[in-house]
This record gives structure tokens, C-alpha cells and sequence, in this order.
């Protein structure tokens, strides 16, 4: 029989299997209303390897659209709308900016500029068209002065956002510590049923289960599959972006988002691989050439950190809440986790409250 969940949540105990984002967002939520919360995952807190680290974080929902569908839109639509909200609740600062993305492309590459911007106009509802702003090269150097000079144009999508994922993934594991969240790491979770996650042969019983272990549930959720990302971490004290910048190509999107200190997370591949091994000689030149492109100072960069890791993509590219067998699985945020996760967990946590 299927545990029934009540409003009177300080009785309940709930076992989430996967430490990531989603993972992380949804046991600091429930632990915040009273839930007692056992976390499990098969790896460290602080592993760089996973798909939450191996992220830009930026919070894109109008540029999502151009490769996405109304429903990421209106999820992040709702999660740009909650972080200020959540990184508020947090006791330690994570870096936050809500200052717009520039999209820009060289002179050869308008045409896919162009495109991106037709496709935006041609999808994004009346109410948010007048986010989507033309931008002359005058007006361009003004946004962002860095780049005068660089571009003929672009376009600004007005109250987009990102923030600092390392950052908000620390933050997240001491909110988990100081609320007594039991934190079972370096744990394969072999098995979950409805009141019940498995370790090594260890049942660890619950009044709930969720299963948010993204590519690790791929046996639980058929059609899963991961894509492959990589990213590159760089030190350049020469270039100062305000904000996100999106560099269009015709093969891919190089996204440049800049971090406190003169940092970079720099991003542009998305590979229908499951490799999970290191980052390719092919993609560091690609990502390196492309960041040059946007500024000569660049050259000078020096590399920080190269990731790689699997997202977890539906077949519909869209992420998903769904419960099989009296367990509950959130997942396929594919390249949309920041964008969507607190939206997700906020439904998520609903569910868990009212459920029959």
C-alpha cells in the first residue's frame, strides 16, 4: 500500500535518491517545511563530475524558446521569478545577476542571427516580445562596451538572469547540515520502491521515495538517455561582461557567462554521446577558437577547470514529473536544470503535500 502524504509533514519522513540539483533544491525545500529528509547519492558532495557543476546556470528562458517549447518557457518563466526568492533564504551569498543576455554574431553568421531572432518573434507570446530588443552597433557598445566595435548589432533579452552554480551547490549542502538532513554520501542506490531506498543491500525505509538521480535512473525511466556537455572554466582579468553573452554560429551556440573575479564558464557543446570520459582536444579548440572570436583579450585566458558530463534528456526535450510504482521521479532537465528546477521542485513539493 502506497504511503498517503498529509499537511502534517513533521511526522514524515522522506528518502530522495541523487544529490544534484534537483535533488539538493527538493530536500532543502521539504526539510525547511518540516520534513525529515535522507538524501542518498553515489557520490561526494563536492565532486566537480556531474551534471549540476558541468553548467553555465544561466536563467534563459527567452533564448531557451528558440530550442525549446512553451512549456520550459513557462517553467522558467516561473523559476526566474523564484530564485531571488530561495538564493534570499540561503545563509551563504550566491552570485546572482538579473541584467539581460546579449546574442551577437559575426558578420558572416548573420543569417543564424537572424533566424534565431525570427524564430523568437515567431514564438514567444505578445506579452513578452518587448523583452526581445534590436540592437544597433551604437546601442550595443553602450550595453555592453566591451564589444564596441566587435559587432554590427545584436539583440538584448531583457530580465534574463544566471547565477553561480558551485556557489549555490555549497550553499545548498550546508542548509542541508544545519537542518539535520541525513546525508548518506558516496551511496550507489541500487533499488528504490515506494517506502524504501537501497544501498548495498541496506533498505533504508521512508514514508516517500523520489528518485532525482538524473542519468543514474535511466533502468527506472526507459526513455531516458544522457547528452553529453562539456564546459570550460577560464581566468581573464582584461574582459568585463555585465552579462551572459550567447555567440551565435552555424553549428552551435557558444554561451560566455561571466563569474565574479574575472572567471568565465564558457559552453557550447551538446554532444548525442554517453561518454562520460574526459573533455576532447576537438571541443577545447572549438570553445577556445569561439571565445577568441568574441574578444582578442581572450587569447590570454588562462584555463581554470575542463568539464564533462551527461544531462538527462526526454525524448521531448522536456523535463518531467511522474510517479511509477508509488515512487517519484524527477527528471530530464537536459540543458534546462537551472532554468526549470525550482518551478519543477516547487510542484514537486505540492504533490507531496496533497497527494491522495
Amino acid at each position: 500500500m502506497e504511503a498517503r502524504f498529509i499537511p502534517d509533514m513533521k511526522q514524515l519522513h522522506i528518502g530522495i535518491a541523487g544529490a544534484g540539483l534537483a535533488g539538493r533544491l527538493l530536500a532543502w525545500r521539504l526539510a525547511l517545511a518540516g520534513w525529515r529528509v535522507s538524501l542518498f547519492d553515489a557520490k561526494r558532495r563536492d565532486a566537480l563530475d556531474t551534471a549540476s557543476q558541468t553548467a553555465a546556470a544561466m536563467l534563459s528562458p527567452l533564448a531557451e524558446l528558440a530550442v525549446s517549447d512553451d512549456a520550459v518557457f513557462e517553467l522558467g518563466q516561473r523559476s526566474l521569478a523564484l530564485w531571488p526568492q530561495y538564493l534570499a533564504q540561503l545563509a551563504s551569498p550566491v552570485y546572482f545577476r538579473q541584467d539581460g543576455t546579449l546574442v551577437v554574431a559575426h558578420a558572416q553568421d548573420g543569417a543564424s542571427l537572424e533566424h534565431f531572432s525570427r524564430l523568437l518573434h515567431h514564438k514567444l507570446p505578445e506579452s513578452s516580445k518587448a523583452q526581445v530588443q534590436k540592437l544597433d552597433a551604437a546601442a550595443l557598445a553602450q550595453v555592453e562596451p566591451i564589444l564596441a566595435g566587435r559587432f554590427h548589432g545584436g539583440l538584448y533579452l531583457a530580465g534574463e538572469g544566471q547565477l553561480a552554480n558551485d556557489q549555490l551547490m555549497d550553499a545548498l549542502a550546508l542548509e542541508l547540515d544545519r537542518l539535520g538532513v541525513a546525508w548518506h554520501e558516496g551511496q550507489m542506490v541500487t533499488h528504490i520502491e515506494a517506502q524504501s531506498i537501497v544501498c548495498a543491500d541496506q533498505a533504508h525505509a521512508a514514508d516517500g521515495t523520489v528518485d532525482a538521480r538524473g542519468t543514474g535512473s535511466k533502468t527506472a525511466l526507459p526513455h531516458l538517455r544522457g547528452v553529453r556537455g562539456e564546459v570550460l572554466r577560464v581566468e581573464c582579468k582584461s574582459v568585463t561582461l555585465q552579462r551572459p553573452v550567447r555567440l551565435m554560429h552555424p553549428r552551435y551556440q557558444l554561451y560566455v557567462a561571466p563569474r565574479p573575479n574575472g572567471e568565465f564558464v564558457v559552453g557550447a557543446t551538446e554532444l548525442e554521446s554517453e561518454d562520460t570520459g574526459p573533455v576532447t582536444v576537438r571541443s577545447v579548440l572549438e570553445l577556445a577558437s569561439a571565445l577568441h572570436s568574441l574578444h582578442p583579450a581572450f587569447g590570454e585566458a588562462r584555463i581554470l577547470r575542463l568539464s564533462a558530463a551527461l544531462r538527462p534528456a526526454l525524448d521531448d526535450h522536456r523535463p518531467s514529473i511522474e510517479r511509477r510504482d508509488g515512487v517519484w521521479h524527477i527528471n530530464g532537465l537536459y540543458r534546462h536544470g537551472y532554468l526549470c528546477a525550482p518551478a519543477l521542485v516547487d510542484d514537486l513539493v505540492g504533490k507531496l503535500r496533497h497527494d491522495d
